[in-house]
């Protein structure tokens, strides 16, 4: 799923994933080339974050969202607060089956709104 968002991100945002951290090489940002803020992080986690009792790691997407949007989506539990952002302004969605890819983009689409309106 982390080369459909990067190929969805390039083709209607011409944006490229940039890796900051060389402690997780394969974390990284997509930013808004205009005005460089960040409107996805994609790193891989341990899933005990949010689900207590789980062993595995995944990857995940850190988006910003409105809040009827993160209130939708947390009751739907498609979503979880954020991990290692802001908690009301940014949730956090494992990539895996339990979300679909253009519920995904439009979520994606968001965000970039609304760091491109700041």
């Amino acid at each position: 799923m982390r080369e459909k968002i990067i190929s969805y991100a390039r083709d209607k945002y011409a944006t490229e994933p940039e890796f900051l951290w060389q402690k997780t090489p394969d974390a990284f940002i997509l930013r808004n080339s205009k005005n460089k803020k960040w409107f996805a992080l994609i790193m891989k986690v341990k899933k005990s974050v949010f689900i207590s009792d789980a062993k595995e790691s995944v990857y995940i997407i850190n988006l910003k969202c409105k809040p009827i949007t993160r209130e939708c989506l947390l009751n739907e539990n498609k979503c979880f607060p954020a991990y290692h952002m802001n908690k009301k302004l940014w949730i956090s969605i494992i990539l895996d089956d339990n979300i679909d890819f253009k519920i995904l983009c439009n979520i994606i689409d968001e965000s970039y709104n609304i760091v491109n309106s700041k």
